[in-house]
């Protein structure tokens, strides 16, 4: 085994250490031969080899044009669902929000300032849930559970009563938080004023009123697409959020819609026709899927089969090991990527069906699905390219730069988590870009690629001098360091590789053990002149030519060792 090692990582082989090898089969070893060269054939080759009708070929090419056809069609309907959600919620901002201007203020979206605008704000959304069907001008009205309307409820969260003298300085307050609530249905709405007690607030010690409602809607512009209409659910939610006690308090409105199957509904046929048409072909969507996924799995399961074969007569042959880069040949990569994107798929198709039966509405969960086989699945037609010399350089310069590159960006990524956490808790304060973790990560990779420079400079807050001396120092360094020294030292690793790449283009590529095996013929293995064989292999010469699998250094023209990591 350490011999066979040896070897492996380009050892001078003692031509008089070698046994001698044991007779072997010549018409099993035609066969092993003829099977490898046929497993590292392309589809076109194959089928002028054996007539062998590129199956999997044929069924990527179904499956991409399917797949790339589904995710358009769901693209198409999501894009309906998302502005309708977007509309109806800017629709409930402008009904039941006192004085909005139809624009958030950063993460909420609205502030008030005074005791009589909490109060009137409060007010104005019980006023406008109570007249909810006088003026709303699209179809929604009151939420119903077993015909039964669900109701308002109002829970106010406040410290536990406690006394504040602030003439005198002196607060007495219990940290313990209580939650008062009041459930109005909507025609009790129109009496809540009776409750006076419920809306005495004491703004020292509340720290937020929630407001909480549900309506329903239904979206028809699905119809126009020869779909079934969506019903929805709106659970409305509204905050009064006083927990920072600083005299702002924030109002924010959002809503979860659950999406449900309409009920008595009557329209043409049309759209129903559409729908089942749609799950037909998302069903047929996921039979291609299978039918690749089998394929690719049976032809990883034939290429280690084949792999054993050829590991077992080196051993019985010429008690030699495989290398791993040889090994490694055997595996490809690219089957399974696509049966990840077949898996995905698979997943992600279901999901579609479930969405289009009105079963369920997470369309984010099925986009991520659909998006990310469908991703694989147009990465993968790169491999068909990868025939063509001209067009592999890509594949050839990223597996040749992949290992550096990502040795390289460990340890740069050690010197950015360096400077995200130390600019989140010295500039935080100072500077919006830096107020958390995944801000200053964001920021600081905009800065890397040259983006929003000058602002980050220039709206720094210089109430504090040393702080705004430490963030010119801060970044001029960060960006000096990354962007001069470190992203140079990034393209410089990717274009030596593609330098490297291009070099072999022209002098030919250095040749594995299994290739040099494969292009051995009957009459013997061709040790003079081969391209990619050095001196070092001449000199074995006596040796057999499957003990020379793993004893030839892969030695360039110009007689230069190159190391392939």
């Amino acid at each position: 085994m350490e011999m066979s090692d040896r070897y492996c990582q380009g050892a001078r082989v003692d031509v008089s250490s070698v046994s001698t090898s044991m007779a072997t089969d010549p018409m099993t070893e035609e066969i092993l031969r003829d099977d490898l060269r046929f497993y590292f054939m392309s589809p076109c080759e194959k089928y002028k080899t054996r007539r062998q009708l590129p199956w999997k070929l044929a069924v990527q090419i179904l499956k991409i044009f399917m797949i790339t056809l589904q995710l358009i069609l769901f693209g198409l309907n999501n894009q309906l669902v998302v502005s309708y959600k977007e509309e109806n919620l800017m629709a409930f901002k402008s009904l039941f929000l006192k004085d909005y201007s139809g624009v958030d203020e950063d993460d909420y979206s609205i502030a008030v300032y005074t005791k009589q605008s909490v109060y009137d704000s409060l007010h104005y959304v019980i006023d406008q849930y109570s007249q909810l069907g006088n003026l709303s001008v699209g179809p929604v009205s009151y939420a119903e559970e077993n015909e039964t309307f669900l109701p308002l409820i109002i829970c106010k969260k406040s410290y536990k009563k406690g006394s504040v003298e602030p003439s005198e300085e002196a607060y007495d307050i219990d940290a313990e938080l209580e939650t008062v609530c009041l459930s109005l249905d909507p025609e009790s709405t129109k009496t809540w004023r009776m409750n006076t007690s419920f809306f005495e607030l004491d703004f020292y010690r509340l720290v937020d009123i929630e407001i909480t409602f549900a309506l329903k809607g239904i979206n028809l512009q699905t119809v126009r697409s020869h779909e079934l209409p969506d019903c929805y659910t709106f659970f409305v939610t509204i905050l009064f959020d006083n927990s920072c006690h600083s005299g702002k308090v924030k109002l924010t409105l959002d809503f979860d819609a659950a999406s449900c199957v309409c009920r008595n509904w009557k329209i043409s046929g049309t759209a129903q026709k559409s729908t089942h048409y749609l799950l037909i072909f998302d069903g047929f969507v996921i039979v291609v899927c299978l039918i690749s996924a089998v394929l690719c799995t049976r032809s990883i399961i034939l290429a280690v089969r084949l792999l054993q074969r050829f590991s077992s007569f080196c051993l019985e042959n010429y008690n030699q090991k495989v290398c791993e880069d040889d090994q490694r040949e055997f595996l490809n990569g690219w089957y399974i990527l696509v049966i990840i994107s077949d898996v995905l798929a698979i997943i992600g198709s279901i999901l579609k069906m479930e969405i289009q039966a009105k079963s369920m509405t997470n369309y984010d969960v099925c986009s991520i699905f659909l998006g990310t086989s469908t991703l694989m699945v147009w990465v993968g037609v790169i491999r068909y390219l990868a025939y063509f010399e001209k067009y592999n350089v890509l594949i050839l310069t990223m597996r040749a730069a992949l290992p550096k590159v990502l040795r390289f960006c460990c340890c740069a990524g050690m010197i950015y988590l360096g400077y995200t956490f130390c600019g989140w808790i010295v500039l935080g304060p100072y500077h919006e870009k830096f107020e958390g973790l995944s801000r200053v990560a964001e920021c600081l990779f905009s800065l890397v690629n040259g983006d929003d420079m000058f602002p980050t400079f220039a709206e720094f807050k210089q109430k504090n001098t040393m702080v705004w001396l430490f963030s010119r120092a801060y970044l001029y360094s960060f960006i000096s360091l990354f962007i001069y020294m470190v992203l140079s030292l990034f393209i410089a690793l990717i274009t030596d590789a593609y330098e490297t790449i291009k070099g072999y283009q022209t002098t030919g590529f250095p040749m594995t053990e299994v290739q040099r095996f494969l292009m051995v013929q009957k009459e013997g293995f061709p040790l003079q002149g081969q391209e990619g064989v050095g001196t070092e292999c001449g000199e074995a010469e006596s040796i057999h030519p499957s003990v020379m699998l793993c004893c030839c250094k892969r030695v360039p023209k110009d007689d230069t060792i190159i190391l392939i990591s």
